[in-house]
C-alpha cells in the first residue's frame, strides 16, 4: 500500500499521529531504539528530517528503520540532501512562506532528478512556518505568519489546494512553546480539502488533543521523543489525547 493511501485509510478511523526524527541528533541505533518506542506507544509513522541534515546520516538512519519496523519511513526534507532511496515517501514540500524563492521551489528542482531516479512515492505538500518559528523558520527564510492572522494561513492554504498539493503543514518550529493557535487549523480545514498536518510546541496529551479537536489530521511530534527517557509512556499520552476527542 502506498504511504498516502495508508495515512487516508488511516484518517478513516481517527486521527494520525506521525514521530519525527533529526537523523544528525542520534546514531542510526539509537533512532532505531526511540523508534520502536514510538511505536510501540501507537504512533502510525515515522517522519525522518532536520533542517540541517546530512545525507549519509539520513541514509544509515533511514535503512535500519527500514529494515525493522512495520511503519513507513516519510523523508520530511529540510534541504536537497533530504533525499533517500531507503525511505517508504517523501512529502514533497514548498515553504510557501519564505523570502527566497530557492525554499519555494529552488531546492525543490535541485532535488527532483534523485526523487525521480530512486523512483519514491511523492506527496506533494504545501508547508507555512507561524510565529515563532524556530530553527526551521531561521534556516527557511521565512515570512512567519503572525499567530493571530489565521486568514493568512488559510489564504497559503487555498493557494497551495489550487496548485494541486493534497496535504499542508502548519509548523510552529521545534521546540515552541505554544501550539499552533486552533482558530487558525479550524479555518485551514474548514476552507480546504487538505490533509492538514500540525506540529511545533505539541508536549503532552492535553496539546496534541487541542490540535486535534480544531482540526489537525496528523499531529507530529518530534522534540518530546529527545527530552524523555520513557519514550513509549510519552507517545502513548500524546496519542491517547489525539484519540480522546
Amino acid at each position: 500500500m502506498k504511504v498516502e493511501e495508508y495515512l487516508r485509510e488511516s484518517l478513516k478511523r481517527g486521527k494520525v499521529h506521525l514521530t519525527l526524527l533529526d537523523p544528525e541528533e542520534q546514531n542510526p541505533q539509537k533512532a532505531l531504539e526511540i523508534a520502536t518506542e514510538a511505536v510501540a506507544g501507537g504512533t502510525d509513522g515515522i517522519m525522518l528530517g532536520g533542517s540541517t541534515t546530512d545525507s549519509q546520516d539520513l541514509d544509515a538512519t533511514a535503512k535500519i528503520l527500514q529494515e525493522n519496523l512495520d511503519v513507513p519511513i516519510i523523508l520530511f526534507p529540510g534541504n536537497t540532501t533530504g533525499v533517500s532511496s531507503y525511505a517508504d515517501a517523501i512529502l514533497f514540500m514548498s515553504l510557501l512562506n519564505s523570502n527566497n524563492p530557492y525554499w519555494i521551489i529552488g531546492a525543490q528542482a535541485l532535488g527532483s532528478p534523485k526523487v525521480k531516479k530512486i523512483g519514491i512515492e511523492t506527496i506533494p505538500m504545501g508547508y507555512v512556518i507561524v510565529q515563532p518559528g524556530g530553527t526551521a523558520g531561521w534556516v527557511g527564510d521565512a515570512k512567519l505568519i503572525p499567530r493571530n492572522k489565521p486568514d493568512i494561513a488559510t489564504a497559503y492554504a487555498m493557494a497551495a489546494e489550487f496548485l494541486g498539493m493534497r496535504f499542508f503543514y502548519l509548523e510552529a518550529g521545534s521546540g515552541a512553546e505554544q501550539v499552533i493557535p486552533g482558530e487558525m487549523i479550524q479555518k485551514v480545514k474548514m476552507f480546504t480539502n487538505h490533509v492538514v498536518i500540525v506540529g511545533g510546541g505539541i508536549r503532552a496529551g492535553e496539546d496534541a488533543k487541542k490540535v486535534a479537536q480544531a482540526g489537525a489530521d496528523i499531529i507530529v511530534t518530534g522534540t518530546v521523543v529527545e527530552n524523555t527517557s520513557h519514550i513509549k509512556e510519552k507517545i502513548a499520552g500524546i496519542v491517547e489525547g489525539i484519540n480522546s476527542i
